[in-house]
C-alpha cells in the first residue's frame, strides 16, 4: 500500500513511511487518564501524509526514522488525510534515521495540530471528549 492510495475512513492500513517532521506534543486528560498526542509528517515514494502519534509512540519516533504502520486508520480533517494507529493498530520503528539535535518544527507551522475530533476518534467506545479538557487554551 502507498500514501497515494489512502482514502478517508479507511482501516486496516499497512505501509512503511519515513518521518520528515515532528510537531509539538500536547498533553490531555480524559476520565482521569493522562495522554499525549503529536502530529508528524511522514512520506513514502508516492507522497506524504500527516501522522498522528499517541502516547509512547511519540517518544519512539524521531525525524529521519523509517516506520511501519500495521492495521492503521485514515481519518480526515479539513480535507487533509491523517494516518494513525487507531485503537487496534501497531507502529514499529524499522530503522533509526539521523540523530539530529535540531528541534522539531512547531505544530502550528509544520503540521496542523491533532484535532479535538481526532482525540475523540482515538477514544472510541468512551464518552465524547470534553473539548475544554483536551485543549483548555483553545479560543472559540
Amino acid at each position: 500500500m502507498a500514501v497515494k492510495d489512502l482514502q478517508a475512513r479507511q482501516g486496516n492500513v499497512t505501509l512503511t513511511l519515513q518521518i520528515t517532521e515532528k510537531g509539538d506534543v500536547r498533553e490531555f486528560e480524559k476520565f482521569g487518564k493522562a495522554g499525549k498526542v503529536c502530529n508528524a509528517k511522514a512520506k513514502d515514494e508516492s507522497g506524504s501524509i500527516t501522522l498522528t502519534l499517541w502516547n509512547e509512540d511519540i517518544d519512539a519516533v524521531n525525524v529521519g526514522d523509517t516506520i511501519k504502520i500495521e492495521n492503521g486508520w485514515v481519518g480526515e480533517w479539513q480535507g487533509e488525510l491523517q494516518l494513525s494507529t487507531g485503537k487496534f493498530g501497531k507502529l514499529e520503528v524499522v530503522s533509526s534515521g539521523s540523530s539530529s539535535s535540531e528541534p522539531s518544527a512547531p505544530a502550528e507551522q509544520a503540521t496542523p495540530s491533532a484535532t479535538d475530533e481526532n482525540v475523540e476518534e482515538e477514544l472510541i467506545g468512551e464518552d465524547p471528549v470534553d473539548l475544554e479538557e483536551v485543549n483548555p487554551d483553545k479560543q472559540e
